[in-house]
């Protein structure tokens, strides 16, 4: 069933630039046989951000380069797109907005304002539970912002320390750099292993303190092929072409198969050895969890930081046909942008297809999270778009509170097990799906970061409401099926977010 529209408030210049909008992977698994993506008049959609401006010109030359060797070291800041590594941002400024590309048709809409915005109805009280209610009459396209709390202020709170900065990527950076020597010593079965940042402090996205680290160790696998798993369009069996060579992994082989949870093992017991000779830091390794690809490292002084290590085969073939109509960034970032990044290697990591209870531990599942901090890093139509001497949108600021939301939420229910299986990277692949639906700089204006932020929630709910959420790569992947987080749990997530959404979002002030 489509979700709630509301009026029919829509123009001529929204209906034309609408995009529909498949999803992605990152934090949760992929099931087997999942429904072919819905028809675009059923998908969420989420209202327009701004109005469309004036032309401008279209770029000519790809500006997403993941290849780029990731670098994880403390330096001084520069402006917020820098290159990836541990380094303090800087001040976020708020320079006059720009206009952008034209919308066929387009006519001028009023923004909204403090005075001009809808008065809500505050609740007596937050819901506490799951089970049957009324949907908000807002959650159709909304043409206000809420005006009842103040999103810069949080935002402000979110910000990192620098000192803490530099403190954390001191430890991270002596860390990362043993274990990649001890990996790429003459013995060892992973020579050649080299690093790629990923997840949100590298994609610049972090908040409230550098304390968790996602970093991928990628391992080139020439001559791969991929076998799908029962048609779950992310996972796969990988099996190796002819190599009279052989192959230092061939030990790792089962019937003909790279079992992941093997590599995986050796994998983990090499890092467990290896911290024990990290000299004048504590680390420990935390103890793994069933289904995680992660090995995950517990440093504790000088302060306690989380370094989350994945394992990731690097292939550098064509990408699979389950991403053929993924990653619908067109009418956003360009055709040329899109063509390049699909030109960029895919990985694999150990993150195993789950049968009922059960998991097949020979499987391995598709990852992008290096395409995701290539548009998170230059995510607008302009070239110069959050650049020192370019207009600032509020896109990352939007992700960041949608982040922050969750998160507070979490801290306020932790002893509720329907929020377990939600993280942040739902939320993540329902921001890049408001991206191509908003695709034009214009409708981020920084100024506009209120009634923005409110349309990426209003998403966010019409997914958990319709039940479908797509991977942002792989259209057949739902994460939000039922065979993955029940209905309950969405119900009771829609119903938080609704009163945090209608009240002025207390919940950011609780904790």
């Amino acid at each position: 069933m489509a979700p709630p529209r509301g009026k029919a408030t829509r123009r001529a210049s929204e209906t034309a630039s609408g995009v529909s909008a498949p999803a992605v992977e990152g934090g949760a698994s992929a099931a087997p046989s999942e429904p072919a993506a819905v028809p675009e008049a059923a998908r969420p959609r989420a209202r327009r951000c701004g109005p469309a401006g004036a032309s401008g010109s279209r770029r000519e030359k790809s500006r997403l380069d993941p290849r780029e060797k990731p670098q994880v070291r403390a330096r001084a800041a520069r402006a917020e797109d820098q290159a990836e590594g541990l380094a303090a941002p800087t001040a976020d400024a708020e320079p006059p907005a720009v206009p952008g590309h034209p919308l066929p048709r387009a006519t001028a809409r009023s923004r909204a304002t403090p005075s001009s915005a809808r008065a809500r109805r505050p609740q007596s009280g937050p819901p506490d539970g799951p089970g049957p209610w009324a949907p908000a009459p807002h959650l159709g396209r909304r043409e206000e912002a809420p005006g009842a709390w103040k999103p810069r202020a949080v935002l402000e709170k979110l910000k990192l320390s620098r000192q803490a900065i530099s403190m954390a990527a001191e430890v991270v950076n002596r860390l990362v750099d043993h274990l990649l020597r001890r990996l790429n010593s003459c013995e060892s079965e992973f020579k050649g292993v080299d690093l790629l940042g990923t997840g949100s402090y590298y994609e610049r996205v972090k908040i409230s303190a550098p304390n968790e680290f996602d970093v991928m160790f990628k391992l080139e696998v020439p001559r791969i092929q991929l076998e799908e798993y029962d048609n779950s369009s992310a996972h796969y069996f990988v099996k190796f072409k002819r190599n009279p060579k052989g192959s230092p992994l061939d030990q790792f082989l089962e019937g003909g198969i790279l079992s992941a949870s093997k590599m995986l093992s050796r994998f983990r017991k090499i890092i467990k050895e290896e911290i024990k000779n990290f000299e004048d830091t504590d680390v420990i390794m935390k103890r793994k969890k069933r289904g995680s690809p992660a090995v995950t490292l517990l440093i504790k002084k000088p302060r306690e930081i989380s370094v989350d290590i994945i394992l990731a085969l690097e292939s550098r073939s064509s990408w699979p046909a389950s991403t053929q109509k993924g990653l619908p960034i067109n009418n956003w970032l360009g055709a040329k942008v899109k063509s390049n990044l699909k030109r960029q290697p895919f990985y694999l990591v150990p993150k195993h297809a789950k049968e009922g209870s059960l998991f097949q531990e020979e499987t391995w599942r598709l990852s992008f999270s290096h395409i995701e901090k290539a548009i998170l890093k230059n995510h607008g139509q302009s070239k110069t778009c959050c650049e020192t001497d370019g207009v600032k949108c509020c896109r990352k600021e939007c992700l960041k509170l949608m982040k922050y939301l969750l998160e507070q939420l979490k801290k306020k229910f932790g002893n509720r097990r329907e929020l377990d299986k939600f993280c942040s990277y739902h939320v993540k692949t329902a921001f890049f799906h408001v991206c191509t639906q908003d695709p034009h700089d214009s409708q981020w204006h920084y100024k506009d970061l209120e009634l923005c932020f409110d349309n990426c929630v209003t998403y966010f709910l019409q997914c958990l409401k319709t039940e479908h959420l797509e991977h942002y790569f792989i259209p057949d992947v739902n994460l939000f099926s039922r065979d993955k987080i029940d209905k309950l749990s969405k119900e009771f997530l829609s119903k938080q977010i609704e009163y945090e959404q209608n009240n002025g979002f207390p919940v950011f002030d609780e904790f």
